[in-house]
C-alpha cells in the first residue's frame, strides 16, 4: 500500500511549480511563487526549507546551487486530497458528489460522455 501524501494549501503552490518544470533553483522558483501567490524571497526560502526536511522536494547541489525537484508524483498527491475531499464533503460518496454536480448543471455533455468512458473502463477491471 502506498504511504498517504498530505500536502497543504501552501506547499501546494510551491510544488506544483516544480511539477510544472524541475530542477528550478530557489532564484527561478522566486518570481514565480511572487507572480502566483505574492511570496517574498525569505517565504519561498523557508517553504522550500520545510519542504525538503518533509520529504516532498529533494534536490542536486551542483557547485553553490541547489537544484530542487519534487520527490512525489502529482497522481499520488491528487488521490489523497481527492479522497479527503470526498470524506470531508461527501462522507465518502462518489454518488454523492456527483449527484451535487448533476443538481446543479454543471456537467457538459463532453463531461458526461468523459465519465462514461470512466465508468466503462472501471468495469471491465472490475469484472
Amino acid at each position: 500500500m502506498k504511504q498517504e501524501v498530505r500536502v497543504t494549501n501552501s506547499e501546494w503552490y510551491l510544488i506544483n511549480c516544480l511539477w510544472e518544470e524541475s530542477p528550478r533553483t530557489l532564484m527561478q522558483l522566486v518570481p514565480v511563487l511572487k507572480e502566483r501567490v505574492g511570496w517574498s524571497k525569505s517565504t519561498s526560502a523557508t517553504m522550500v526549507r520545510r519542504m525538503s526536511e518533509k520529504g516532498l522536494i529533494g534536490y542536486d547541489e551542483k557547485g553553490k546551487t541547489k537544484y530542487f525537484y519534487p520527490k512525489v508524483k502529482k497522481e499520488d498527491v491528487v488521490v489523497q486530497e481527492t479522497r479527503d475531499f470526498l470524506k470531508k464533503i461527501y462522507d465518502g460518496s462518489i454518488g454523492m458528489m456527483m449527484s451535487a454536480l448533476v443538481r446543479q448543471n454543471d456537467l457538459s455533455k463532453e463531461d458526461i460522455r468523459e465519465l462514461q468512458e470512466i465508468l466503462k473502463e472501471a468495469e471491465d477491471k472490475a469484472e
